[in-house]
């Protein structure tokens, strides 16, 4: 018999620990992926309700287009990209987050001739607490040598794949094709690169010690906003 799982051998088990997972990274994404442990996930629950902003870095490669918009996929098609400058593309940007602050106003239901969207605003609390499609709060280019580029983007209620498919539709305003290389969330409402847990650190004590450092910062928003 196989003695490894054997009480004597591993000793006591935890049986009872619910853990939960918060907004979900797909399997071609990486970066900040938030956990509940216990009381945690309520908490994750109150988190979500307060429809936080998260930021991901985002990697193109201009001059081809996939099936699936990912480096990865079936090649579509290839494209000349030699015409694309750094403002070409950043023209591009502004228009997308000039039209998602239009959608965000929209899907917050305020007033915004009104003192309470004043206040808000001066808050950073303008955001949909319901639901809404996906929105762009900000975009920038942080990085621009041809046929690459990254992309910090500022969203709410996205997807990974969402941001895939973003970066394909710059390619086609920009009149060639583009593939995203990479999709990494870098912060998850008020959890940051700095906050998360390597594998090798997946151990009690670490994510106890994980758990404190965040918990003001987890009451405070949490008072904030709801």
């Amino acid at each position: 018999p196989v003695l490894a799982d054997h009480p004597l051998v591993r000793g006591p088990r935890f049986r009872k620990l619910k853990i939960g997972a918060g907004h979900r990274l797909d399997v071609k994404a990486s970066g900040v992926f938030v956990l509940g442990i216990g009381h945690g996930n309520k908490l994750l629950t109150d988190l979500y309700n307060c429809h936080l902003t998260k930021v991901y870095t985002v990697g193109g490669l201009f001059g081809k287009a996939t099936d699936d918009f990912s480096d990865t996929g079936n090649l579509v098609e290839k494209t000349t990209f030699d015409h694309i400058t750094r403002e070409k593309l950043e023209r591009i940007l502004a228009v997308i987050q000039g039209t998602n602050h239009k959608a965000l106003l929209m899907y917050s239901n305020i007033d915004m001739k009104t003192q309470e969207a004043y206040e808000l605003a001066v808050k950073g609390l303008i955001r949909p607490m319901g639901k809404s499609p996906p929105i762009i709060t900000a975009v920038r280019c942080l990085q621009f040598a041809l046929p690459e580029f990254q992309l910090e983007i500022h969203c709410l209620h996205e997807t990974q794949q969402y941001l895939r498919k973003m970066v394909h539709e710059i390619g086609l305003e920009l009149k060639s094709s583009a593939v995203c290389t990479q999709v990494r969330r870098i912060r998850d409402g008020v959890f940051t690169v700095d906050d998360a847990l390597p594998r090798t650190q997946w151990n009690l004590q670490s994510i106890q010690e994980a758990i404190r450092n965040c918990q003001l910062r987890v009451e405070t928003e949490l008072e904030k906003t709801l």
